[in-house]
């Protein structure tokens, strides 16, 4: 059964408030030199069935649910498992 890391990341030029908001407080706390902080998704997904059709599926909860092509990015590794 293979299992699926899939990651949803804001596109470029997305302001990313909460990605913002912890970077202020990061430095409020003391950390200068925090610089950026991006928010990111991180979803894993066990899918029954052999790898190349699990990733077709994989791809199309991508597209229709877990990412917004408008805003989003999605990229996903995957690993087998016993």
């Amino acid at each position: 059964m293979p299992v699926f890391e899939v990651k949803i990341t804001l596109k470029e030029g997305i302001v990313d408030p909460e990605g913002e908001n912890t970077r202020k407080t990061l430095q409020l706390l003391g950390f200068e030199n925090v610089k950026q902080v991006s928010f990111s998704k991180v979803y894993t997904i066990s899918v029954e069935g052999e790898a190349e059709g699990a990733k077709k599926e994989v791809e199309e909860m991508c597209r229709r649910l877990l990412a917004n092509p408008a805003i989003h990015n999605y990229s996903y590794t995957t690993s087998p498992v016993d």
